[in-house]
């Protein structure tokens, strides 16, 4: 045996006394074995730890179990809950799952999705990192391929996301109900197309009510910028548009000596355990993330099953929830 190398499967049916062709039956439950014969079998597959290439074998069969999936960022708890959910959906349908992460890097994003397709997988979802992703779609054989929560230009995929104009909507027409007299949407970027559905729907909502968009990236949530504009005109509410943007922001609040709730009405966009227990409790827009990779998986396996109909889209309803960081007391502090 070469020096590092696993037992082969040569190895397994030398020690069982049997053929490689009755090993490979025995691995693959196939039942034409006599009973004590797959016995040997496993026993000398658990003595010599002979471990199967179940991706070769699936190469060779040309029957792939495998889904590849891509998110802009493993660290952010909505896609990281995204891919949970949707672990548990396909283990469930005998499929394995690997996921990379394109660091919202728009070139590093081209890269994993070649990379991936070397793993040949039956199939792909995509979190793309913003709408040019069929721009940097390898030139090769078509993958069944749907995409999930950021909405590409190209209209040629499947596609499930959720009503991010609708809910933000709701969020702004709230905080004008309850006296505001001008709001500040802090989100990473509008070249985001989640962030900037989010936004339109804020504008279309506000009215006559004052409101203005500060961009904060992804490397800083809260930049100096935002904080002297906090520091030295702060609006009567703050409304972030992703749960990473929101949670710096109100660290910055907290720094500034701005409450939450009392000085400045404050909303997010993605609901996370942690606004539910803070006092008083944070008013936001739960995604309904589950249900997104339920659909996500329920589109693919139909393109899997050899489905060549139109793409479909599906955009599914979000829960807003009012809370006390959105009370009418937030705006007492500019009355006399």
């Amino acid at each position: 045996m070469v020096k590092g190398s696993g037992p082969s499967i040569r190895s397994v049916a030398a020690l069982a006394g049997v053929s490689i062709a009755t090993v490979s039956n025995v691995l693959n439950g196939k039942a034409s074995v006599a009973p004590d014969i797959a016995a040997r079998v496993h026993a000398a597959v658990e003595r010599l730890g002979y471990v199967r290439d179940s991706r070769a074998a699936r190469l060779r069969s040309g029957n792939s179990r495998l889904i590849g999936v891509i998110v802009p960022d493993l660290t952010n708890p909505m896609f990281a809950a995204f891919v949970s959910a949707l672990e548990h959906l396909v283990r469930r349908e005998d499929y394995d799952l690997v996921v990379v992460s394109s660091a919202n890097d728009p070139a590093e994003e081209a890269e994993r999705l070649r990379r991936i397709r070397e793993w040949r997988p039956a199939g792909l979802i995509v979190l793309p990192c913003d709408g040019a992703l069929a721009e940097r779609l390898p030139p090769c054989p078509a993958l069944p391929l749907v995409v999930a929560d950021r909405i590409p230009d190209a209209r040629r995929f499947d596609l499930v996301a959720v009503d991010n104009a609708a809910s933000s909507g709701a969020v702004v027409r709230h905080l004008r109900e309850q006296g505001a007299a001008d709001c500040l949407v802090v989100g990473t970027s509008l070249g985001i197309s989640t962030i900037r559905e989010r936004w339109e729907g804020a504008v279309a909502a506000a009215g006559t009510m004052p409101i203005a968009f500060v961009p904060v990236g992804f490397e800083d949530h809260a930049p100096p910028a935002l904080a002297e504009r906090l520091r030295t005109a702060p609006p009567q509410a703050v409304f972030c548009l992703d749960h990473e943007t929101t949670l710096a922001v109100y660290g910055l609040l907290r720094d500034l000596g701005l409450r939450a709730g009392a000085d400045v009405a404050f909303a997010s966009f993605d609901e996370k355990e942690w606004m539910r227990l803070v006092a008083p409790a944070v008013t936001a827009v739960r995604q309904p993330v589950e249900e997104m990779a339920d659909c996500a998986w329920t589109m693919l396996g139909r393109r899997i099953a050899g489905d060549e109909g139109p793409p479909r889209t599906r955009r599914l309803r979000c829960a807003v929830n009012f809370r006390g960081s959105t009370q009418r007391a937030a705006s007492e502090r500019a009355l006399p």
